[in-house]
């Protein structure tokens, strides 16, 4: 069995969280790969690195789905997990199927706490351990068209800020990443290519990935990347939600995108 620490990083086969593999490899974690879809290239370029890698293509939204994830462990101890799952959805709440919706929630808060759960217990146990959950600026905003993610975000938002104050003390820490708008397949896979949001200028996502890495490393409760998210998240604090659900529509209303 290896000998260097295990990395669990979900949401691995491309942008942000393809983008922090690299860096957990950089740093000598074995890895354990997972995603809706095959993360075979992503982890191709990690293997020069010499350690170990096992993808697991998996529905976190369900609870199968996480314990195939865990099973893969095999046992070992889970040093650092990185929560970074997650699954958008634009227009209208009443243009949306409820299956859609649902996926989204399952995905955003249902499997992730499923899958938090029994590695934070592992963790306290050991008395040693780091997460890094992928949160959102879209947490600090009502998210109009695009409600339902918004709403998620909001509530891993606060879970993460939560969780790691129950476990002060214990060794085990929890930082939650807040990106805004980041350069990877969220936008169109929502269906949110049309929108004003989704044709602006986004984040690089290695640079978020760097802001969220160093940020677990060091301990912190949470962090905003870049400074333009940290403004808006300061603005949302002291606006009304009517107010940020307005800025919101201009933003992420079908069809905005070409309305300029």
């Amino acid at each position: 069995m290896s000998m260097r620490k295990l990395a669990i990083i979900t949401g691995a086969s491309s942008g942000i969280g393809r983008e922090i593999s690299t860096l957990a490899a950089a740093d000598g974690y074995d890895l354990i790969l997972a995603a809706d879809e095959p993360c075979v290239e992503a982890a191709a370029g990690l293997r020069a690195e010499g350690i170990e890698i096992q993808c697991v293509v998996a529905d976190l939204a369900t609870a199968a789905g996480v314990e195939k994830l865990l099973a893969c462990a095999s046992g070992r101890a889970v040093d650092v997990l990185v929560a970074n799952a997650g699954h958008g959805l634009g227009r209208g709440f009443l243009d949306q199927d409820a299956e859609q919706w649902r996926h989204v929630i399952d995905t955003n808060i249902t499997g992730t706490l499923l899958l938090l759960q029994p590695v934070l217990k592992q963790m306290v146990a050991r008395g040693e351990g780091r997460v890094l959950i992928t949160g959102s600026i879209a947490g600090h905003l009502a998210g109009s068209f695009q409600a339902v993610y918004n709403g998620t975000k909001a509530f891993i938002d606060s879970f993460a800020a939560a969780i790691g104050n129950e476990l002060q003390d214990t060794g085990v820490t929890i930082t939650c990443l807040k990106p805004g708008a980041t350069d990877t397949n969220f936008f169109a896979r929502a269906g949110m290519l049309d929108t004003k949001v989704g044709q602006a200028k986004k984040d690089d996502p290695a640079d978020v990935a760097v802001t969220g890495w160093e940020a677990m490393k060091a301990g912190e409760h949470a962090v905003v990347h870049g400074l333009k998210n940290k403004a808006q998240v300061l603005a949302a604090g002291v606006l009304s939600e009517a107010a940020t659900a307005a800025m919101h529509r201009k933003q992420a209303e079908p069809g905005s995108g070409s309305s300029d």
